[in-house]
């Protein structure tokens, strides 16, 4: 599946964003990335969703390099990104957005499928421009429902939580309970509680380093303890 491989990545500066970073996402499972702010968690999903190449180091899926590969090249492999923040397409209506997602014509049963998920209703998102007219949550559950409506065999969400009232964010959790369920594979950034608690896997990334990574029962303990959104944990991997 997808495994990154000694991974670095620096800014101009010299700034170092990720450290010799070596982690796999299991193919199947829902792997929810955690960590304090600042960690580098955006960074990797852009990294794996080919936004920015690594200064060194090798990204690979199903074993075949794809460090060099553009976001559209490896979207045409069939891996998918939700921004923490979603771009905003003016004159580009929900449903097509969907449909271009799509790649083909969708009913408006399906449409409405898309949308409840995410928490719109149909006839009032069905017409209405991806654009500045949609509110902060408004945009990033269209961009989830886009996400969705593509089908890929990777989807990488960053942070869907941002932006949701909480009944949205019910709605959204059920989702990702289904999508886990079919054997999608997920990574998701998050700091919620209630998807690290479906994650089948977690990573931990501190000062861009692996702090942790493993099955949710043994990665949790040391979160509970560091209080989750608060500071990070030492983890395992340094206290073993």
């Amino acid at each position: 599946m997808l495994e990154l491989k000694n991974v670095n990545w620096t800014l101009p500066d010299g700034s170092v964003i990720i450290h010799n970073l070596s982690v796999t996402i299991p193919e199947g499972k829902l792997t929810v990335v955690t960590g304090p702010n600042g960690g580098g968690k955006t960074t990797l999903a852009k990294l794996l969703a080919g936004l920015v190449t690594p200064t060194s180091g090798q990204i690979y899926f199903d074993g075949k390099d794809i460090t060099n590969l553009d976001v559209t090249e490896r979207a045409r492999m069939g891996i998918s990104y939700g921004f923490q923040t979603p771009v905003r397409f003016k004159g580009l209506t929900v449903q097509g957005l969907l449909e271009t997602a799509a790649g083909r014509f969708l009913s408006f049963d399906e449409i409405c499928d898309l949308t409840g998920k995410v928490g719109l209703c149909t006839v009032d998102y069905i017409d209405r421009d991806v654009d500045a007219s949609l509110s902060g949550g408004e945009i990033k559950r269209v961009e989830i429902a886009s996400v969705l409506a593509r089908g890929t065999r990777v989807s990488i969400f960053d942070e869907p939580e941002a932006g949701i009232d909480m009944w949205s964010f019910n709605g959204l959790v059920e989702v990702f309970k289904d999508l886990k369920q079919k054997g999608t594979t997920m990574m998701v950034i998050s700091h919620q509680q209630r998807l690290l608690d479906i994650a089948d896997e977690i990573i931990v990334l501190s000062a861009g380093e692996l702090r942790d990574q493993g099955p949710k029962d043994e990665v949790m303990p040391g979160l509970l303890a560091g209080e989750i959104a608060g500071h990070c944990p030492v983890g395992r991997r340094e206290t073993a």
